[in-house]
């Protein structure tokens, strides 16, 4: 049975994946920061994790020990809301906080489990980023702070994906759409709005599509690539 670790699995995106990845045969370990019904109602492994700090990735990293991970997914994420991250508005405290979540804790987090990832067969690695991250498709400016988070973890692992190339595992980076969840913010109610659980799907399909060959690629849930 292969093994998958779920960040954010308590809510949204996460736990919907989590869901797919149980039906699939998986045994799951589900992480977030709070174990809440949602996640305790997936009837798998659960683990408290704080991406934003190294203490809990490392005392997760203890708890999963040796065994190997056939699929990392970095879901969890955070973004303030769009009048708290403007140009007049944004602050370092909401830069260093969306960033250590968003990018510095997944690179962290799949660093403390890369152990783990490369005992596998066939190595898989993806993270949630955002087309919000895209320099190319910024034509409307704002949320400086979810903005280049998302694009700084692009950056990361576009390089992470490089660099474990040679040792056969596939890093790729995901983009779900507007989708109904907490980090949704405004976009969330718009009428082109997905239920998590249709996104969760659509990268699902993406994901498992996608070799080797693909690594490194970023790739919205209908399976587009997307411009960095």
């Amino acid at each position: 049975m292969p093994t998958a670790l779920v960040t954010g699995a308590n809510s949204g995106i996460g736990n919907a994946l989590a869901h797919i990845l149980i039906k699939e045969g998986y045994r799951v370990i589900g992480a977030d920061i709070i174990i809440g019904e949602h996640m305790k109602d997936l009837g798998c492994e659960t683990i408290q994790l704080d991406v934003a700090s190294p203490e809990s990735i490392k005392a997760l990293a203890e708890k999963v020990g040796g065994e190997p991970i056939d699929l990392l997914l970095n879901v969890a994420g955070v973004m303030k809301s769009p009048t708290e991250d403007t140009l007049d508005t944004v602050g370092y405290d909401t830069l260093h906080h969306t960033f250590t979540i968003n990018a510095f804790g997944p690179l962290l987090l799949t660093q403390a489990l890369l152990p783990n990832v490369l005992k596998a067969s066939q190595p898989r690695i993806a993270v949630m980023s955002s087309r919000m991250g895209s320099i190319a498709d910024n034509d409307s400016g704002g949320q400086y702070a979810y903005r280049g988070s998302k694009a700084a973890v692009n950056a990361l692992f576009k390089s992470l994906a490089v660099d474990l190339k040679e040792k056969n595992a596939t890093v790729l980076l995901l983009h779900p759409g507007i989708v109904k969840t907490n980090l949704g913010g405004q976009g969330a109610e718009a009428p082109v709005a997905a239920e998590p659980d249709v996104a969760a799907s659509d990268l699902w399909r993406v994901l498992m599509s996608k070799g080797l060959e693909s690594t490194g690629r970023w790739y919205h849930r209908n399976g587009d690539e997307l411009p960095w």
